[in-house]
């Protein structure tokens, strides 16, 4: 029997189907596990996601047909049964259940099992084979508690407003950002973003997720904060003349990364806290062993050392090579995000040159880890 879904020269396939998975070049049909530009790709001809991810995947593509599946629904795509159900990653985020010739495939996305105020938690879903993801698929990924790491937070803007700095934290501009902005503690002084993180804002409260104000951080505003502010923006703003306009500021990143030694200081954070919208790695075995799947097929990550893992354990497992990059340091590289903060900068220091946007290679991460053996 046939694989269900092959990898084709436009991303995951099926056959069966005939439609795509989180493709990375335009095709005619593409079920969207969430909005995240290494698996939502502009330009197909019409797009299936999960009904809460709708507003933020229109943010991304355009205006391209959009279906939407809600909880115990599905469709039959030429005899393929396709349903989905939260991943708890970001908001609109989830997985991909196929049915076909008495076999149930199911494709994670990105996922996450800790709780999280912008997005339905984690549902498990059986299968025969499992597709999933691994971007901290080693054991040096164990993630503390989020409301800890929100109290930290809080902490440290509260400690820069004390001595006059503005706060600035990095973080991905689509769920990550929205997610911290949600447990930031708006009594401490005034919340700005970055305009590539206020456009998707909008899109997470259209979508009736609640949030504290934020407004969009300007030459005026910046001014206005008065180094009581927090500003929240994506990681490829770090390294230019952008974040030089806030005088004496504090910038921090929040990311999986930072529980890597080097990667903070190669970056010249001040602070790094680790939270990650990914599964860390005991979140990763708990997902994979509720979905009672006997084959796995792992990407993007650390892959083979959690595929080997799991055949020590007794599965069928192996890496499926694809183009998803899961959390990278680097993050955000988009021409909406260069030109949002090219804007700011021109603005503030017009006779200067635009401040090359820096960034660090996440893959290289792993070098600052001690040698970990995989059991």
């Amino acid at each position: 029997m046939h694989d269900l879904l092959t990898v084709s020269d436009s991303g995951l396939y099926c056959p069966a189907g005939d439609f795509h998975i989180d493709p990375w070049r335009p095709v005619p049909r593409a079920v969207i596990t969430h909005a995240h530009s290494d698996h939502a790709r502009s330009g197909c001809g019409r797009y299936l996601c999960w009904t809460t991810g709708k507003l933020v995947l229109r943010e991304r593509i355009g205006n391209r047909p959009i279906d939407v599946l809600r909880r115990g629904e599905s469709v039959s795509m030429n005899g393929v049964k396709v349903s989905m159900a939260p991943a708890g990653h970001i908001l609109g985020s989830a997985q991909v259940r196929l049915e076909h010739g008495g076999i149930t495939w199911v494709v994670t996305g990105d996922y996450k099992l800790q709780a999280d105020p912008t997005c339905e938690p984690f549902e498990p879903l059986r299968c025969d084979v499992l597709v999933t993801e691994s971007t901290f698929g080693l054991p040096i990924y164990r993630w503390g508690d989020p409301a800890a790491v929100a109290e930290s937070i809080n902490e440290w803007w509260r400690e820069n407003r004390d001595q006059g700095r503005t706060s600035v934290l990095f973080a991905y501009s689509l769920g990550k950002a929205q997610r911290l902005a949600s447990v930031l503690d708006p009594a401490i002084g005034p919340i700005y973003a970055h305009g590539a993180v206020m456009r998707l804002v909008k899109a997470y409260r259209d979508s009736g997720i609640r949030l504290p104000s934020i407004d969009q951080c300007t030459r005026e505003t910046r001014k206005a904060g008065d180094g009581r502010a927090m500003v929240i923006a994506p990681p490829s703003a770090a390294g230019g003349r952008w974040l030089r306009t806030f005088g004496d500021a504090r910038a921090a990143m929040a990311s999986g990364w930072m529980a890597i030694r080097g990667v903070r200081r190669r970056r010249g954070f001040d602070r790094g806290f680790v939270l990650s919208d990914h599964a860390d790695f005991p979140g990763l075995l708990t997902a994979i062993q509720a979905s009672g799947a006997r084959r796995v097929l792992v990407t993007h990550g650390s892959a083979a050392a959690l595929a080997r893992l799991l055949c020590e354990r007794g599965l069928e497992a192996s890496v499926l090579q694809t183009r998803f990059t899961g959390e990278t340091v680097e993050a955000e590289t988009s021409e909406d995000v260069e030109a949002e903060t090219s804007e700011d900068v021109e603005a503030e220091t017009s006779d200067e040159e635009r401040g090359e946007e820096s960034g660090g290679d996440p893959g290289d991460a792993a070098g600052d880890a001690e040698p970990v053996e995989v059991a």
